[in-house]
């Protein structure tokens, strides 16, 4: 199967309405070539699910700027003033999670668990209307798994099977969602051939990706 498609061949996939998760922090090790295109298109009321909210003019933080964005799951929003702007205003709803427990949600929804059991949020606004669970004597918040239509991934160096490895921090959520999404595409910023990676070092196999579109 020939997974290298078009960015514009990517983005036409999403439609309005999609929940899409975003790989990378702060931008890195985000697909910015996706991003940037998805605010061309301006595909509205999208659900993303990220690390962050990227900056205003980097990262997730475009969508948002552009009003595209209806919901945000994330753990962190203080560099995109945007973000808290729209959330104080109403305009946008944001689910704030703590970064262990969003990522365990994540690996949750993508290895088929029911749910992580944590104590990260017990007697504070993180816990309020969730279900919690004891065991052996300690209380624990049932958060419950996160999937999503498209994970969108950036990856350093990719083969045409999707084969991925990560430079540095890049590696940011992109693995780990590469397994909680229905459709998975990923930009690559330097495109090799079959083979050209060492299996030893490939981090996010190729059996996870559907689609690839070259920064």
């Amino acid at each position: 199967m020939d997974k290298l498609i078009s960015i514009e061949q990517a983005v036409a996939k999403v439609q309005n309405g999609a929940t899409v998760m975003f790989g990378g922090f702060m931008a890195n090790g985000t697909a910015e070539g996706v991003v940037d295109a998805l605010v061309a298109r301006n595909v509205q009321n999208l659900t993303i699910i990220c690390n962050d909210s990227g900056y205003i003019d980097r990262g997730v933080g475009k969508l948002i700027v552009n009003k595209q964005c209806v919901k945000l799951i994330t753990s962190h929003i203080g560099l995109n003033k945007e973000t808290g702007r729209q959330m104080t205003a109403g305009e946008l709803e944001v689910v704030l999670t703590p970064q262990g427990t969003l990522v365990e949600q994540i690996r949750a929804g993508g290895y088929g668990l029911g749910g992580v059991l944590t104590r990260t949020g017990i007697g504070t606004l993180v816990a309020e209307g969730k279900q919690t669970v004891d065991v052996d004597g300690v209380i624990y918040l049932l958060e419950k798994p996160l999937r999503a239509d498209f994970a969108i991934l950036g990856g350093s160096k990719v083969d045409k099977a999707g084969n991925i490895t990560y430079k540095g921090s890049t590696n940011n959520f992109n693995n780990i969602m590469a397994t909680a999404a229905d459709v998975v595409i990923v930009e690559a910023e330097e495109l090799l051939e079959i083979g050209e990676i060492d299996p030893n070092v490939v981090i996010t196999p190729g059996i996870f990706i559907d689609y690839i579109v070259q920064k």
